[in-house]
């Protein structure tokens, strides 16, 4: 059986206008409701992708980039 695998590659139309409406959803709101919303958004999207393997990948991705980020 094969494992599935995060796709990686760009996968979204028009990602600039996903961008625009993700930091527009967080106007008028705290630091504490805006982090609140993408933490929310965060598991809307993982219960919609559903798939485990999937969501671990991502999880060490989006890790490993931060951590390889400079401050």
């Amino acid at each position: 059986m094969n494992t599935p695998a995060l796709i990686r590659e760009p996968h979204m139309a028009d990602p600039d206008s996903f961008y625009e409406e993700l930091i527009a959803s967080q106007h008028g709101l705290s630091d504490e409701q805006a982090d609140m919303a993408l933490a929310k958004l965060v598991l809307i999207l993982a219960n919609h992708i559903g798939d485990r393997q999937v969501l671990s990948q991502a999880l060490a991705l989006a890790r490993s980039n931060t951590l390889a980020a400079k401050p």
